[in-house]
């Protein structure tokens, strides 16, 4: 397996990433325990949370599994900032303030000295970047956080962090963290290459397109009681399209043409993108974790690549994974 580079930083990561949304919901501990040390034994070292996720838990069981196993200098540890995590005005957003509080809280549920990279979950609306970036700065210096990224940013945001950081000496972005998987290739027209040309990693997420890419809905309107789609509703419905039904099944047939399974398939087509680092697998068991394990030393063929061309072609989209950003004006057709 190759590893590859974050950005400009020295961090080599693995060409996966193991994403924890699913953790204690609705994921158990014991199973997350065996996804993460599975994980690590196979070569993946990058461990993507959130401190919203799960209200927390996500992080608490990180923690748990990592110190307990002893295994927390075999990861690089990513967690984010920005959704409301309390009751109170300043639980939310990236001010100074919640920041740098949200990082105690964080270093705490994860058991940890440092976060080796922080990200920003969304852009402020209000929040001067200058403000945003004087406090992870400063948490660098403090020793709490090694890098900073962002998450689901527009390209212009992105580049205005990068020139305040050039103009004052704040701490430069290393990575970005946007959705794209084949229903939703619209990073490729400004985002990947602004990232290429800058020196930023991208850290991709929904690499199945919440299972659309892997048969888990056959209507658009009549969810599976269990899905995502229809336990979580709101923005993880909005996600599920006739269209983007209709490229799933057609990239279902692909996969068998080519003996590979589809979750394989549509990890792999993002995997090896211009640009990608790596996407983030969110496994919900240790058996998904381990179908898709052998995507880290899979190629993706030139006659599957321009194939999957075919079905989105480089730019567009059929359904909207950036629908939680309220910067985007999604229309899809």
């Amino acid at each position: 397996m190759e590893y590859r580079s974050l950005g400009r930083s020295g961090v080599k990561v693995a060409p996966l990433a193991l994403g924890t949304g699913n953790f204690a919901d609705p994921t158990s501990e014991d199973e997350a325990n065996c996804i993460i040390h599975r994980a690590i034994d196979a070569g993946i070292n990058l461990i993507d949370t959130g401190n919203s996720y799960s209200n927390g838990e996500s992080e608490r069981i990180i923690g748990r599994v990592l110190a307990k196993g002893n295994r927390r200098h075999e990861v690089i540890l990513a967690t984010k900032v920005f959704y409301k995590v309390g009751p109170g005005p300043n639980d939310e957003d990236l001010s100074r303030l919640h920041i740098i509080r949200a990082c105690e809280d964080s270093l705490r549920r994860l058991q940890t000295d440092y976060i080796d990279l922080y990200q920003l979950h969304r852009p402020s609306p209000s929040i001067p970047v200058d403000e945003t970036l004087g406090a992870l700065t400063d948490l660098i210096q403090q020793g709490k956080v090694r890098y900073i990224g962002s998450s689901v940013h527009p390209a212009w945001k992105i580049m205005e962090a990068i020139m305040v950081s050039e103009l004052k000496g704040y701490a430069r972005l290393v990575c970005e963290q946007p959705p794209y998987n084949l229903l939703d290739r619209r990073i490729e027209n400004e985002i990947v290459p602004m990232c290429q040309t800058y020196g930023l990693g991208l850290i991709t997420w929904s690499p199945l397109a919440q299972g659309v890419l892997v048969g888990r809905y056959s209507s658009a309107t009549e969810l599976p009681t269990d899905s995502r789609g229809a336990l979580r509703g709101g923005i993880y419905s909005e996600r599920i399209t006739q269209p983007g039904i209709e490229v799933g099944n057609r990239m279902i047939a692909l996969a068998k043409e080519h003996g590979i399974s589809p979750a394989q398939l549509a990890t792999l087509w993002v995997k090896d993108q211009p640009g990608i680092t790596a996407p983030i697998i969110g496994p919900r068991t240790l058996e998904h974790l381990e179908h898709l394990l052998p995507v880290l030393d899979m190629t993706l063929s030139d006659e599957l690549a321009k194939a999957c061309d075919r079905l989105v072609p480089p730019g567009s989209a059929v359904a909207s994974f950036f629908n939680s950003a309220t910067w985007m004006k999604h229309r899809v057709i």
